[in-house]
């Protein structure tokens, strides 16, 4: 059989209030950085965030999630106290899993510059349905 290709079915078919914190009303708190020492020196820097929670837009119940994030610093380093203010900042934001990552993924380039990023998002199950989303940056 054939797949047609055809037009993507309306979004929300199921009529539920579906609305996401708009970026502009997050409320983040900033990331804070340090200088590197040794630019040119490449090192991996590992984060596990284990108790990582913000809130399902579909539902309204709050979505856990373990965050990992491997970064090799160009010339500056996150804070590590900034980066736990940021991401517990999640938890009063409606927001897709998918989006999520590339929020944070965003926000760590501008605020670190660095060589390259690489986040997953691990979810716990929600509905017999468990989510992973990855998301990377390489500096040009």
């Amino acid at each position: 059989m054939a797949i047609k290709e055809a037009s993507l079915p309306p979004v929300n078919q199921q009529g539920l209030d579906v609305r996401s914190t708009p970026r502009v009303e997050m409320n983040l708190l900033p990331l804070d950085t340090f200088p590197y020492e040794f630019p040119g020196k490449e090192i991996k820097i590992n984060f596990e965030i284990t108790e990582f929670t913000a809130i399902c837009p579909f539902s309204d119940f709050p979505d856990f999630a373990t965050i990992r994030l491997e970064y090799v610093p160009n010339e500056r380093c996150v804070e590590l106290k900034s980066l736990k203010l940021y991401i517990n900042s999640f938890r009063e934001v409606k927001i897709f899993h998918e989006h999520v990552i590339n929020v944070i993924l965003e926000d760590f380039v501008a605020a670190c510059d660095p060589l390259k990023v690489e986040i997953e998002g691990d979810f716990h199950v929600r509905g017999n349905i468990k989510t992973i989303v990855r998301a990377s940056y390489k500096r040009p």
